[in-house]
Order: structure tokens, then C-alpha cells, then sequence
């Protein structure tokens, strides 16, 4: 395989790579920080697994129509503070704010009052999530223009933002702690107020210090203003529909939504398997097992794999690191069924460094995929630039599957037999829903494999497109 160098002039710096990286890990730590407060919305709220996934799933849905949306008008804004960089600092606080409030429950309300409490919220912490985390995808798409750059810009971020998911599964542990928190409900209104001021410092730091493209060769750009919202929309369609056409985008899109919502319908269930089937349902005996299995699994991402991938992308190219590391999550998902042995509680770290090959190099690469395809939408369809829009619809999809992923996931815990108010579950239901931990992700991993067995962007083909706008356009 044919490999270019990188210009000294496409390195992107260590500092906005680091802020870049900080955004991002604001962007994990919200779903990552969400998911161990909907935990304690079940087991210390009462709430049933069933509508606890429903008020998982509505407002992610909401947030999903707004993406491109927001892609669109990240695109199309002009200003000397740049497209993306507003945006994510006015979101980056309305998310943190309204995540704080979502939290401050009174136990003493009932389940139902609860859950209209946190809908409502949930509509305001996503629009402020879509508004902040939109731009900060399409920053990161145009922040180099190099094919090997930007998979290195890619695992830096995510590198980085696995400490959300290193941080989360401690959130859990400490709220639990009665000689730290009198009750788990008084820990999660305290932990949330913390989270939620943390990721607001890491959520602007892009905006101050991470540095847009020149604006200056950029046309085409469509007026924002409710006179011209009708030619808007159509634009928004036209711009849509050209994404929607882009085949290789559709085989990112598509192996994306299915490895990494394989992983999110069975997310929850590694916790429930750890103190049910492990330590049958005592959290004094499960003690710090749960937080260090997925701090173990967050680390390995970050020291083993992401370092992993990077030189295999740049060896054999994206598509093939995927490949390999799906793969090699599947014999990792395999190994679940032995790996949660009760008499042998250690035996559960052996098959993490295999899982964290699936996520871990996930969006690594598909991220730095898609800049490579925003390229290719303007070699095919010109001005203006669609970084904005292409992230939108790329976590549109991811967001849509999450919804549904999380709907499934209670569901499949009621499916099984999964009793909220019993303290242990029988050795059925417990059976069954190590099963589907297994099977669940196993199947749709062997799934996005097939689809991007024919992905045709390679280096020498993205370094065609690059030179070829460069040309016709000049550098950006």
C-alpha cells in the first residue's frame, strides 16, 4: 500500500489537539455520566426498567430531527468567531446546566412525577447537546486536511475521551457508598452538580482554543435568517439527500449504527450480570467488581487499543483495522459466557482488552472516515463544505440506534424476567440475559463486517480527491 507523509503544515498542534480531545470527552462524559444516573433512576427511584428505557429513548429521538439541523446551520454561519466555535460554547453550558437540574430529585415524589421531571428536562439538556456536540464534530472533520493526520487527530480525541467511561462506573460505586452518602438518591443530586460543572470547563475549551479553517475560500453558503427560511430548508434537503447518496458514507453510517448499538443494547447488562449472577444481587459482596471491570475496559481502549489501531490504519489502511478489530471484539463478546464465573470473579478482565477492540476502534476510525468523505462530497458536489451536516447525520444514525438500543435494552430485561423488586433473580432469567449479552453484540458486529467488506476510499483515493479540490479551490 502506497503512503504519503504528512506536511509539517497538516499536523494539527498538541494543544488544540488536546482541547479538541477535551470536548470530546465532554461529549462522552454526558452519555457515559447519563448512563449511571439512569441505573440509580431503577434501583434507587423505583422506576421500572421498561419506562425508564422509554424516557431513554423519546428525547434522544428529539435530539436526533435537531442534528442536521444544527449541521446546517454550522455549515452555512458566518462570523469572525468562526462556524463551529459559538455554537459550542452556548451549548456546552445550556448541556451542563440543564443536566444538573435533570437531577435533583426528590424521592419522595412519585415514579410518574419523576418521569415527566426528567422528560422535560431531557428536551432541553439534548437541544443544548445537539447545539454543542453538532459543531464539535464538523471542527474536528476540517481541523487537517491529511488522510493520517486526521486518524491521529481522531485517536488523540478519543483517547482522551475515554476517561469519561474510565470516571463513569466510579460515579456509580460512590453514589452507592452509605460512609459517603447517607442515601443513593442525595448522591445523585451532589455527583450530578459535579459532573455537570466538570464538563462544562472541558466542553468550551475548544471554542477558545482550537483553531476553524479559513472561511475565506469557502462559497455557496446559504443566508440564515427566517426570511429565507424556506430556501433553507431546501437547501437542508438538497444537502441531505447528496449525503444520503454517498454510498461509502452509507457503509460508515451503517457499521456504525450496528457495532456500536450492539454494544449499547447490552451495555447495561454486564452491571446487572456482575451483582445478580456474580454476587447474587448483594452490592456489598459485588463491592468495587463493577467500577473496575469498566475502568479496566476504558483503559485498555485507551493504553492498548486506540495505539493499536492508529498503526494499523496507517499500515493497512481504515477499512482493514476495522475489519480486524471487529473481529476481534467478537472473540472477546465470545468469551463473556466463561469470563463471569462467580467462583472466579478475576476471570472477567481476560476477555475485556478483545471487547475494547470494538468500540475503542469504532470511532477512531469512522470518524476519521467521514473527514475523508466530506472531501469526496465536495469533489462530487462543490461548494459549500458539509462538515456540519455530515456529523449531524452520521450521530443522527448513532443517535436514533442509541434510542432504540436503550428502548431494547429495557426491554429485553423484561423480556427475560428481570424483577426490579426482588433483590435476587432466578437462575432463568439470569441464563437468558447473559445469552443475549453474548449473542446481541456478536451478531451485529459479524453484521457491520459484511458491510464494509467493499469501503473503496484508500489513502492513494483520498489523496487524489485532496489534491484535486486543492486545485480547484486552493487550501482552506
Amino acid at each position: 500500500m502506497k503512503h504519503s507523509k504528512t506536511n509539517p503544515n497538516d499536523v494539527v498542534p498538541f494543544v488544540q489537539k488536546f482541547a479538541f480531545g477535551a470536548g470530546n470527552l465532554a461529549n462522552q462524559l454526558f452519555p457515559a455520566a447519563l448512563g449511571a444516573f439512569m441505573y440509580y433512576l431503577v434501583v434507587a427511584y423505583g422506576m421500572s426498567p421498561a419506562k425508564a428505557g422509554v424516557l431513554s429513548m423519546i428525547p434522544r429521538i428529539l435530539d436526533a430531527i435537531t442534528d442536521p439541523i444544527m449541521g446546517y446551520i454550522s455549515d452555512n454561519t458566518r462570523s469572525k468567531w468562526g462556524r463551529r466555535k459559538p455554537y459550542i460554547l452556548i451549548g456546552g453550558f445550556i448541556t451542563g446546566i440543564a443536566f444538573i437540574m435533570m437531577w435533583q430529585l426528590n424521592p419522595e415524589d412519585s415514579s410518574t412525577f419523576h418521569f415527566w421531571y426528567i422528560l422535560i428536562l431531557s428536551f432541553v439538556f439534548y437541544i443544548g447537546y445537539t447545539i454543542f456536540a453538532t459543531p464539535l464534530i464538523g471542527l474536528g472533520y476540517e481541523m487537517t486536511p491529511d488522510y493520517n493526520e486526521r486518524t491521529r487527530l481522531m485517536a488523540s480525541s478519543q483517547f482522551i475521551g475515554q476517561i469519561a467511561w474510565m470516571i463513569a462506573p466510579w460515579i456509580w460505586w460512590v453514589i452507592a457508598q452509605p460512609n459517603i452518602f447517607p442515601t443513593q438518591t442525595e448522591g445523585v443530586r451532589v455527583v450530578s452538580i459535579i459532573a455537570g460543572v466538570v464538563s462544562i470547563v472541558l466542553a468550551i475549551m475548544p471554542a477558545f482554543f482550537c483553531k476553524e479553517i479559513n472561511q475565506s475560500n469557502i462559497t455557496g453558503q446559504s443566508k440564515l435568517s427566517l426570511k429565507d427560511l424556506a430556501a433553507s430548508l431546501k437547501d437542508l434537503a438538497k444537502g441531505m439527500k447528496e449525503i444520503i447518496y454517498n454510498k461509502p458514507f452509507l457503509r460508515v453510517c451503517g457499521a456504525t449504527f450496528l457495532v456500536f448499538n450492539g454494544f449499547q443494547i447490552i451495555a447495561q447488562f454486564s452491571l446487572f450480570i456482575i451483582v445478580y449472577y456474580m454476587f447474587n444481587g448483594s452490592y456489598g459482596d459485588a463491592g468495587v467488581w463493577p467500577a473496575w471491570y469498566n475502568t479496566m475496559a476504558a483503559a485498555a481502549t485507551m493504553f492498548l487499543v486506540i495505539p493499536i489501531i492508529t498503526k494499523m490504519a496507517t499500515k493497512w489502511g481504515k477499512k482493514n483495522a476495522f475489519i480486524i478489530s471487529t473481529l476481534i471484539s467478537v472473540v472477546g463478546y465470545a468469551m463473556k459466557w466463561w469470563g463471569f464465573n462467580p467462583e472466579t470473579p478475576w476471570l472477567m478482565f481476560i476477555q475485556v482488552p478483545f471487547i475494547s477492540f470494538g468500540i475503542g476502534g469504532l470511532f477512531t476510525l469512522m470518524m476519521s472516515m467521514t473527514a475523508d468523505l466530506c472531501d469526496l462530497d465536495e469533489l462530487r458536489n462543490g461548494m459549500p463544505r458539509k462538515e456540519g451536516t455530515f456529523g449531524a447525520v452520521y450521530w443522527w444514525m448513532v443517535k436514533i440506534g442509541s434510542a432504540l438500543a436503550l428502548g431494547l435494552s429495557g426491554l429485553i430485561l423484561s423480556a427475560v424476567g428481570w424483577d426490579q423488586n426482588e433483590a435476587t433473580q432466578t437462575l432463568d432469567t439470569l441464563t437468558k440475559l447473559r445469552l443475549a449479552d453474548v449473542i446481541v453484540p456478536i451478531i451485529t458486529a459479524l453484521m457491520a463486517v459484511v458491510i464494509m467488506w467493499k469501503y473503496d476510499i484508500t489513502e492513494e483515493r483520498a489523496c487524489e480527491i485532496r489534491n484535486t479540490l486543492e486545485e480547484r479551490r486552493g487550501k482552506l
